[in-house]
């Protein structure tokens, strides 16, 4: 059989090794240094997801990749999306991924006619468990935000998965680190404020998203970079009225314990599985989808929330704008020690969902076999 091509151009999914087990994918899509296809497994039919990566795109970066395998090889969650296997040939590395086609995060919420607190609290439950697995094994994700929320199926009590591990980092027993890198809407202020840190830093993001989870907005949001960095610096956010009027009291005890600016008050995940609003019947069971999808929709529209930022980007403009004082104590950090994401591969884990799967298939023609 010859290789499939799709446009004119021959899809990466046949190589050594996997001629006998796979067929071509029916999808693929592109990122800065890699391909990623959708792959069938023949014996079993099962679909994976395949991440194709030029090796001229890893010269120079071969710590970088081989810090990702190390830390998808050791993890196991049934909330987390897993690397099943590895390929190589002469020009690739051929990354085998669990494939998630479920959906994001916020689609979901949108789509639904019922959604409740207690639905949030849930989703975070899952989240907390995963994260607390990672924190367990000394890994820390480090870009913790909705995008990287994806439900595994379209089943309606369809569990959620966390993805991406680009800038995960596995840590020694109680080591902190101090590269910038996270998005800036959820990244902890001692990030923004150039100070090491260690995996509270993914307890304060899981406070961002249980926030927007729950009203539809997120916490902090300026036109203005400079007015948006001290918010997160300060830590200054607020339950505005009328949109947390119906929101329970346990839920913003929640929400407070997590986005607590100082690290080490801060809710660990063990802390925050045992709150009441996870653990208890605290999370209220009132509608409130038309609020929260509307905000969604206002405020994280796919053009605002695909984009990609880098925190590094980030504490460069914070120096332009003489922020990089807002917490006491000197910088310890250079943030010229983690490029911008254009410069580096893209993470292991795939961002594959139904709105990928759509988009490519209502465009490209099926490969023959």
């Amino acid at each position: 059989m010859g290789k499939p091509s799709l446009g004119g151009e021959n899809l990466c999914c046949y190589w050594e090794g996997w001629d006998e087990r796979n067929r071509m994918c029916l999808v693929r899509g592109w990122g800065a240094f890699s391909e990623v296809v959708l792959a069938e497994e023949k014996g079993t039919q099962r679909l994976v997801a395949i991440k194709c990566i030029p090796k001229k795109a890893l010269q120079g970066k071969e710590n970088n990749i081989e810090n990702e395998i190390a830390v998808l090889h050791r993890i196991k969650h049934t909330n987390i999306v897993s690397l099943e296997d590895i390929f190589e040939s002469n020009s690739h590395l051929y990354l085998v991924m669990q494939l998630v086609s479920g959906g994001e995060l916020f689609d979901r919420i949108v789509e639904k006619g019922f959604y409740t607190e207690r639905d949030a609290s849930q989703l975070i439950h899952q989240i907390l468990d995963a994260v607390k697995y990672l924190h367990d094994m000394g890994i820390v994700h480090r870009d913790l935000k909705p995008e990287n929320l994806l439900y595994y199926s379209m089943d309606e009590d369809s569990k959620i998965m966390i993805s991406d591990f680009g800038l995960s980092k596995i840590e020694d027993t109680g080591s902190v680190m101090s590269t910038a890198c996270g998005t800036p809407g959820y990244v902890a202020p001692e990030v923004l404020a150039q100070k090491p840190y260690s995996k509270a830093v993914d307890c304060w993001s899981i406070g961002v998203i249980s926030y927007i989870l729950l009203c539809g907005y997120p916490p902090f949001y300026d036109e203005n970079d400079a007015k948006l960095f001290e918010q997160i610096l300060k830590a200054e956010y607020e339950f505005d009225s009328p949109y947390w009027d119906d929101i329970s009291d346990s839920a913003k005890d929640f929400i407070c314990h997590l986005m607590e600016k100082d690290f080490m008050k801060r809710y660990t995940t063990d802390q925050a599985l045992q709150h009441p609003w996870i653990c208890g019947d605290t999370a209220l069971d009132k509608n409130i989808h038309e609020s929260v999808s509307a905000q969604i929709k206002k405020n994280f529209a796919k053009s605002k929330w695909k984009q990609a930022f880098n925190a590094t980007a980030v504490v460069r403009h914070m120096r332009r704008l003489q922020l990089g004082t807002s917490l006491e104590g000197p910088s310890q950090i250079t943030p010229t020690t983690c490029p911008p994401l254009s410069q580096t591969p893209l993470s292991l884990s795939l961002r594959l969902s139904l709105y990928l799967f759509y988009l490519f298939e209502s465009i490209l023609p099926r490969p023959e076999t």
